[in-house]
């Protein structure tokens, strides 16, 4: 017969291992993991305070706000006259090959986060309007996802939708009849696909994804899927950008079957040289790339809104992140230990969101990204989820 010590042994660890499966991350992520007491609204990427400083500069006809202003209303997305193409089974294979509602689906969402930053801008409640119709238009109609980008592209459109509904709902003082149906296509269609994560999948799958489910938990003020969704985003972000103090080697993707040597260094695309920054798709291209860091940044942006900013916490991993790949993109060239000595550049519009995080607020050098930054402006929209953040956050104090 087992000794009682020996039992109480077997069902700690049991229960370790539930709670890992579960989401739970041990360590400095615990206190951050929890779901706020209460939820902030607006709160998804962009916060009240946010908006009123853009909105300032915007009508104060400032730069680089005035020009990002410029660029997003010139854009379709943010045509008064641009007719909403809903499906009720979006069908996304790789690639989205085929494509049978995935480029609609992402595109309507980001117009609808382009009427709510224009209507907050503005006050014309035309664009008000035009974003409750476009979200009405899914809402009514959409019952799943399929094939085999199911997961990610609900990531990418479950991504945009809350911030669009997250303005709307709080700031908007005109009616919006439809917002809990809105709301129940987010719980019922959307939360279910990408709850439970991609754990051997690409990393900018699941950090996609939990971005997705963290904002969708926002504003269903869903503490369970946020404690879960944020659980799994915190153990992902060390699988997924390697920083020296995690060890000779980046850590394995947490609930996934890579656990040896030679596993991990093919999941990293035959990388063996491990510095600080270096992602686990750098060795792939440097688009997919910037969707991973691009969601880390997302969240830890959205948290430090939620009261429980994981900005300081993420810091020094973010840092060399953004400044590794900028780097390259900047024009240094790419020594043989990396990638065989080429890469696939192409980062996108992604570092207005970290930089000023961690530049601005947290007083962090970062050179490199400066350069790509100032360089880049205004950031638009690389058309799946990521829009408008040089209107958004650069420069943005609040």
């Amino acid at each position: 017969m087992a000794r009682p010590r020996t039992i109480l042994l077997a069902v700690l660890a049991l229960l370790a291992t539930l709670l890992a499966g579960a989401g739970a991350v041990p360590g400095a992520g615990d206190r951050a993991a929890a779901a706020p007491a209460t939820f902030a609204h607006p709160g998804v990427l962009v916060s009240k305070p946010q908006l009123d400083f853009v909105r300032t500069k915007v009508n104060a006809g400032e730069q680089p706000w005035k020009a990002a202003w410029d660029q997003m209303t010139a854009s379709s997305y943010a045509s008064l006259s641009r007719t909403p193409k809903p499906r009720s089974v979006v069908e996304c294979g790789s690639y989205s090959n085929p494509n049978y509602g995935c480029s609609d689906e992402r595109e309507d969402a980001i117009a609808a986060y382009s009427d709510a930053l224009a209507w907050y801008i503005t006050r014309d409640s035309r664009y008000a309007t035009k974003a409750i119709q476009i979200m009405d238009a899914w809402s009514a109609v959409i019952t799943d996802h399929t094939n085999s980008n199911a997961p990610l592209q609900t990531g990418w459109a479950g991504s945009v939708w809350p911030r669009a509904a997250e303005i709307i709902k709080y700031t908007y003082t005109g009616t919006w009849s439809n917002s809990g149906r809105f709301a129940t296509m987010l719980r019922d269609v959307y939360l279910p696909e990408i709850i439970n994560g991609a754990p051997s999948k690409n990393g900018n799958w699941e950090l996609i994804m939990m971005e997705a489910a963290i904002g969708i938990s926002i504003h269903l003020e869903d503490r369970t899927s946020y404690d879960k969704a944020m659980g799994i985003f915190l153990g992902r972000v060390p699988a997924y950008v390697y920083n020296t103090a995690d060890g000779a080697q980046p850590k394995y993707p947490p609930r996934s079957s890579i656990d040896t040597y030679s596993e991990l260094v093919g999941y990293w695309y035959d990388q063996t040289t491990f510095v600080n920054g270096v992602a686990q798709e750098t060795c792939r291209d440097f688009g997919h790339t910037g969707y991973g860091i691009s969601s880390i940044g997302h969240v830890a942006e959205t948290t430090r809104i939620q009261g429980q900013d994981l900005w300081p916490q993420l810091a020094e991993r973010m840092r060399h992140a953004y400044g590794f790949h900028t780097k390259y993109e900047n024009g240094e060239a790419v020594p043989s230990w990396l990638c065989g000595g080429s890469v696939n550049k192409g980062l996108g519009p992604i570092t207005e969101v970290g930089f000023n995080a961690l530049h601005n607020r947290l007083g962090i050098g970062m050179s490199n990204t400066e350069q790509y930054t100032l360089a880049h402006r205004p950031q638009g929209t690389e058309n799946h989820y990521i829009a408008w953040e040089t209107l958004t956050h650069a420069d943005n104090p609040a």
